[in-house]
């Protein structure tokens, strides 16, 4: 489980990567750019939800001992 959790970190790392390139910084709510921003976002929500799964796993295994 913890193999996958890292993976799937790794991939929303990559997606906010690939919508970085996305941007464009002069106008940054148009086109192409609000979509990579939306991206961005739900990237790091992914991100943010699955560090706090892998922390909540590891408190239900330390209660566990």
């Amino acid at each position: 489980m913890k193999v996958f959790i890292n993976v799937l970190i790794v991939i929303a790392v990559a997606l906010i990567a690939v919508n970085i390139s996305l941007l464009d910084l002069k106008n940054p709510f148009s086109g192409d750019s609000a979509i990579g921003i939306i991206g961005i976002a739900a990237s790091i929500c992914a991100v943010l939800i699955l560090v706090i799964f892998r922390m909540s796993k590891n408190i239900e295994e330390r209660s566990k001992e």
